[in-house]
């Protein structure tokens, strides 16, 4: 029981984090291509990962809802929590200026601010898979 609360909670942070993040890149649109289009990294490629982001976010979003395909956006959920980290580490050492494409009050924080939020997020989707896996093994009600 208290690992399903447990699985829950975190499942609710990536969900409020992730629906937060694409509202504010779509409500922000132009401004975030821009963004994208500043980096020294992903310049060429601004326009579908404009779209692609908050597109992803929405569907990780769905599929932390829906209890069958749970596990797996976890994995994805930490994946990409683990991609935008390593993201921004290469571009604080590849660029002078570095454009925060990041929606809503979170681009506000500093780069290593956004280090350290994207590693809590890290260690809490490495947690749900494990604590969900175990649930699993454990005969838990839990599918996926």
């Amino acid at each position: 029981m208290k690992r399903a609360i447990i699985i829950e909670v975190i499942a609710t942070l990536f969900m409020i984090l992730f629906i937060y993040t694409a509202i504010s890149k779509i409500m922000d649109f132009a401004i975030f291509k821009e963004q994208l289009s500043e980096s020294p990294i992903l310049h060429s490629f601004a326009v579908p990962v404009a779209i692609g982001i908050p597109a992803l976010e929405i569907l990780l979003t769905a599929g932390l809802l829906i209890p069958r395909w749970r596990l797996r956006a976890f994995y994805a959920s930490t994946a990409l929590m683990v991609a935008f980290t390593i993201y921004i580490i290469v571009l604080m050492n590849v660029a002078e200026h570095l454009p925060c494409s990041c929606g809503g009050v979170l681009a506000q924080l500093s780069w290593g601010e956004h280090i350290v939020f994207n590693s809590v997020y890290i260690v809490l989707g490495i947690l749900a898979i494990l604590l969900h896996r175990k649930q699993q093994t454990a005969g838990g009600v839990m599918p996926g």
